[in-house]
């Protein structure tokens, strides 16, 4: 059983989440850089305004929660799970996240992101 209301709850794996999608991206960025593709700014493009989005909110989880004096650390990770320590009111609890479970928040985050902005870029025409 957790102490954690659901707000810290989102706030920790939003804590988690958004950094790995900062990589994600950040390598797709060099992938497209070196690539074949004719032409690449448009994509570059794109990553570099979701990129900025989500910086810009992870700026604000952190600022949270430390507001909130949460913290979050990665413990361990193997093959299949990741365990991170949830540090909050003067508790701490241990939460085992499954790795493929990770992946596929981090890809429907994405998923997310990019459709938000295409379809503000819509909207602005």
């Amino acid at each position: 059983m957790t102490r954690l209301s659901k707000e810290q709850i989102y706030l920790f794996e939003q804590a988690i989440y958004l950094p790995l999608l900062l990589i994600v991206l950040e390598r797709d960025t060099s992938i497209i850089k070196d690539s074949g593709i004719k032409l690449k700014e448009p994509y570059l493009t794109l990553i570099d305004q979701v990129m900025r989005k989500i910086q810009l909110q992870l700026k604000q989880i952190k600022a949270d929660m430390k507001q909130q004096q949460m913290k979050l650390h990665k413990l361990k990770q193997d093959e299949s799970f990741t365990m991170y320590a949830f540090l909050f009111n003067g508790y701490e609890e241990h939460h085992n996240y499954f790795n493929p479970r990770i992946r596929n928040k981090v890809n429907e985050l994405l998923m997310q992101y990019i459709l938000r902005m295409e379809e503000s870029s819509i909207s602005e025409k």
